[in-house]
C-alpha cells in the first residue's frame, strides 16, 4: 500500500478542515441566511426548494464529503478520490446556476439576491455559488497537487516465517543433472 507522508498527510487535513467547513457553509447558508439579511429568493429560513437541493445541498455534501475523505485518509486513493469530489463540487458551485437553463427551459435557477445594494448582491453571489465554488475547486487542487507530488511510501508486507526443512536431508539426497 502506498501511503503519504506526515507532512503532506498534514497539509491534506488542513485543505480537508477548510473543505468541510466550506461544505456546511454552502449547504447551510440559503437556510440561515435569512436570519441576518444574507438570502437569495425564496429568503425565507429553512424553506426547502428541488433548486437549493440541485445547486446548493448536493453540492455542499460533495465537499463535505471530500474533505472528510481527505482527513480520513491515510493511502493516495481515497485522498485523491476526496478531492476529485471536492473538486467536482466546487465546479458546481460555480458553475451550476450559468447551467441550470440547459435543462429548466432556458430559466435560470437559483433564485436572486434579496439584498437591496448592489454590493450585498455581489457579496451574495460570491458567497452563495461563484466565489463559494472557486474557494473549493482552488482548495481541491491544491489537495490532489500535493498528493501527486508527496513522494510514494510504500509499507512492505510482513514477513512471514519459513519453516525450514532439515539440513541433513537436503544433504544426503543425491543431486539430479
Amino acid at each position: 500500500m502506498a501511503r503519504i507522508p506526515w507532512a503532506h498527510r498534514s497539509l491534506l487535513g488542513g485543505s480537508g478542515l477548510l473543505l468541510l467547513l466550506l461544505g456546511l457553509w454552502g449547504g447551510l447558508i440559503p437556510f440561515v441566511g435569512p436570519y441576518f439579511h444574507f438570502a437569495y429568493t425564496p429568503d425565507k429560513t429553512w424553506d426547502y426548494t428541488t433548486t437549493r437541493l440541485w445547486l446548493e445541498i448536493l453540492p455542499g455534501a460533495g465537499a463535505f464529503i471530500g474533505g472528510f475523505f481527505l482527513l480520513a485518509s491515510r493511502g493516495r486513493s481515497l485522498a485523491m478520490l476526496g478531492s476529485m469530489i471536492a473538486a467536482a463540487a466546487g465546479a458546481w458551485f460555480a458553475l451550476g446556476t450559468i447551467l441550470s437553463p440547459l435543462w429548466n427551459n432556458n430559466v435560470p435557477l437559483g433564485g436572486t439576491p434579496a439584498s437591496a445594494t448592489v454590493v450585498m448582491k455581489i457579496a451574495e453571489q460570491l458567497g452563495f455559488f461563484t466565489g463559494l465554488g472557486v474557494v473549493i475547486a482552488a482548495l481541491a487542487a491544491m489537495a490532489f497537487g500535493v498528493i501527486l507530488a508527496a513522494p510514494r511510501v510504500v509499507v512492505p508486507a510482513p514477513r512471514t516465517a519459513l519453516v525450514e526443512e532439515d539440513s541433513e536431508d537436503q544433504a544426503t539426497q543425491p543431486i539430479a543433472n
